[in-house]
C-alpha cells in the first residue's frame, strides 16, 4: 500500500509540473530571430545566447556549476585551410608520386602540417578492442609513424558481427580511432573508406557531386579544441589507397573472415605530408550549466545531466540560419525543465546538472571539452539525456532514402541513440514513456550509414563509460537550412519530449539503483 501512494504523490508531482508552450514559443522566438544571427560558434551572437540561457538558469533558482559562474569557458581554434597548402607525396624504391589535393587528400588541421618523408604503417580498421577480443595494433609498432587505417568497423553489414551487427560501436567513430593511434604514439593518420562497401553516409556528398539538389545546406566553420597534443587526420581516396596497400579489398576480406588483424609495416614506403591554413584565430567559447543540489546527504554527491547545445550555423548564402530545431527546441526544453524541477518544490535525492553546450556543430567540442573538465565527478556521473532535434517530424532526406524505414506519420515518434550502451537506461525511459506516450525508437543503434552515434552531444558521454541517450526527433528536409524556423515545429510532440524527460530524469535521480554502462545481454561488454 505504502508503494502505491508514493506512487501516487510522485504522479500527482509531475502532473502539476508541465511545459509552458507561451514560455517555450518566447525563448525560441528569441533565440531564433536575426538579432542573434544562428548562434553560430566564437561569434558575440552566440555568447549573448550563452548569457540569455545562464539568466534564465539563475531566474529558475538553480545555482551556479562552475564556482560562482554558469559559465564554463573553453579555448577553441579557428582556421580556414588553404588547399594550396596541402600535400601529399608517396616515395617507395626512390620514385616518387604526389596527389592531388581536394581530389585525392581531403580533410583539415587547426596547425600547419610539415611531416617530412615518415614510415607508413596500415593497422586495419585503427580499432583496439579487447572487449571484442580484437586489436589492430597488437603486433605492429606505430610510434613515430603515419598509420594507415579503414574507415568504420569489420563486417558492418552482417547482424551477426560482434561489432554491434549493423550497427556502430564507439569504435567506428573517427574520434575514438584519431585518439587510439595517439596512444600508440603516431604522427598522422590516414583514413580510407572501406574498399568493400555499400554504405553512403550522412556526411557524404550525394552522388553527381557534393551538395546536389541541396543548394542552400552548409556545415559549420573548422574549429577545433586548443589542444597541441592533438594528431591531425586526412582522408584519402580509393586511387591513395591501392597505391598505398595493393589488394586492399583482400585485406579487409582477410581481417573480416576470422576478425583477425592483417596489420603491417608498409616496406620501402615514405609518405610526405603537408597542411596549412590561410586563416587562424584563438577564442573563447562558452558551455552554460547550472545546478539543482540533490536531497539526500549522501547521494547528492551523484549527478543526473539533462544537456543540449544552442549554437548554430550563423549566416551564410546571405541566410540566416536560424536552427530552430537543430537546437533551439533542445536548448528552450532544457531551461524549461530547470523551471519545472525548480518549482516542484521536491528536489530529487542525486543532484541535476543542466548543461547547454556550445560549438557542438563543431563537432562536440563543448561536451569533450566537458567531460575532459567536468563540472561534476565523471565517477559519480549515473546518466545523461541529451535533448537535441526533438520538434520537427522525421522525413527522408536524400541520405536516408532506401536506408530507414520511416513511417508515414512521424508527428507521435522519437528515436533514441546510444541506447545499445544502456539497456537499463533504455527500459526506464521506455516505462516513463507509459504517461508521455511516444511511440519510440531505437533504429539508428541498429544503423551504420548515417552515423547517427557519432553526430551529438551524448557522444563523449558514452566515450566515458557513461549511459547517455540522444533523444531524437530525427532529420527532417531542411536540416542545416535557412528554413528551420519556428513555426515549422511540433509543439505538442515536444512538450511530450519534455515531460518524457522529466519523468526519466526524476526516476534516475530518485531511484535506489541507477542504470549501468553496458550493452545487450549476451554481447560483449562495452568498449573501455
Amino acid at each position: 500500500m505504502r508503494f502505491v501512494i508514493v506512487a501516487v504523490c510522485l504522479t500527482l508531482e509531475l502532473a502539476g509540473q508541465t511545459p509552458q508552450n507561451r514560455r517555450l514559443r518566447a525563448d525560441l522566438e528569441f533565440l531564433c530571430s536575426d538579432a542573434l544571427g544562428g548562434r553560430v560558434s566564437l561569434s558575440h551572437e552566440a555568447e549573448v545566447a550563452a548569457r540569455y540561457i545562464a539568466a534564465d538558469f539563475q531566474r529558475s533558482g538553480l545555482a551556479p556549476a562552475n564556482g560562482s559562474s554558469y559559465l564554463q569557458e573553453f579555448p577553441l581554434v579557428a582556421y580556414r585551410t588553404d588547399p594550396h597548402k596541402r600535400v601529399l607525396k608517396l616515395t617507395r624504391g626512390g620514385v616518387q608520386r604526389a596527389w592531388k589535393p581536394g581530389e585525392d587528400f581531403t580533410g583539415a588541421f587547426s596547425r600547419d602540417v610539415h611531416l617530412g618523408p615518415s614510415p607508413v604503417v596500415f593497422a586495419g580498421f585503427g580499432i583496439t578492442a579487447p572487449e571484442y577480443g580484437y586489436d589492430d595494433y597488437a603486433g605492429i609498432d606505430a610510434k613515430g609513424k603515419v598509420v594507415l587505417v579503414f574507415d568504420h568497423e569489420p563486417k558492418e553489414d552482417d547482424p551477426r558481427a560482434v561489432f554491434n551487427g549493423t550497427g556502430h560501436t564507439l569504435h567506428a567513430g573517427r574520434t575514438t580511432k584519431v585518439a587510439n593511434a595517439r596512444r600508440h604514439g603516431a604522427l598522422a593518420v590516414l583514413v580510407a573508406s572501406e574498399p568493400v562497401r555499400s554504405h553512403r553516409g550522412l556526411l557524404e556528398p550525394a552522388p553527381g557531386g557534393a551538395g546536389q539538389g541541396q543548394p542552400l545546406r552548409a556545415n559549420a566553420p573548422p574549429q577545433s579544441l586548443d589542444d597541441d597534443a592533438q594528431i591531425p587526420a586526412f582522408s584519402i581516396s580509393d586511387a591513395v589507397l591501392a597505391e598505398l596497400l595493393g589488394q586492399a579489398a583482400d585485406r579487409q576480406r582477410s581481417i573480416e573472415s576470422g576478425l583477425r588483424p592483417q596489420s603491417a609495416d608498409l616496406p620501402d614506403t615514405r609518405i610526405e605530408l603537408g597542411s596549412g591554413n590561410a586563416e587562424m584565430h584563438r577564442g573563447i567559447s562558452l558551455n552554460v550549466a547550472g545546478l539543482l543540489e540533490g536531497s539526500d546527504p549522501v547521494l547528492k554527491s551523484e549527478t543526473v545531466l539533462i544537456t543540449a547545445h544552442y549554437d548554430h550555423l550563423g549566416t551564410q548564402h546571405g541566410r540566416v540560419y536560424a536552427g530552430a530545431n537543430d537546437n533551439a527546441s533542445g536548448t528552450v526544453a532544457v531551461m524549461e525543465l530547470a523551471r519545472m524541477f525548480a518549482a516542484s518544490g521536491q528536489r530529487p535525492k542525486r543532484s541535476l546538472l543542466f548543461v547547454v553546450f556550445g560549438s557542438e556543430e563543431q563537432l562536440m567540442l563543448g561536451s569533450f571539452y566537458y567531460t575532459a573538465h567536468p563540472l561534476r565527478p565523471l565517477a559519480g556521473t549515473r546518466a545523461v539525456l541529451n535533448l537535441d532535434m526533438i520538434a520537427r517530424d522525421e522525413a527522408h532526406i536524400p541520405q536516408s532514402e532506401g536506408v530507414l524505414k520511416i513511417s508515414a506519420d512521424t508527428s507521435n515518434e522519437l528515436n533514441l541513440v546510444g541506447a545499445f550502451y544502456s539497456p537499463e537506461l533504455l527500459k526506464l525511459i521506455e516505462e516513463e514513456n507509459r504517461t508521455a506516450g511516444l511511440v519510440l525508437d531505437t533504429k539508428f543503434d541498429r544503423d551504420h550509414t548515417l552515423n547517427a552515434l557519432f553526430r551529438c552531444d551524448h557522444l563523449p558521454f558514452l566515450a566515458a563509460d557513461i549511459p547517455a541517450v540522444w533523444l531524437f526527433g530525427g532529420f527532417h528536409p531542411g536540416y542545416h537550412e535557412p528554413s528551420d524556423t519556428v513555426e515549422k515545429l511540433n509543439f505538442p510532440k515536444m512538450e511530450k519530449v519534455i515531460r518524457l524527460t522529466y519523468a526519466a530524469a526524476a526516476k534516475v535521480a530518485d531511484g535506489t539503483k541507477p542504470p549501468k554502462f553496458g550493452v545487450e545481454a549476451g554481447t560483449p561488454p562495452a568498449p573501455r
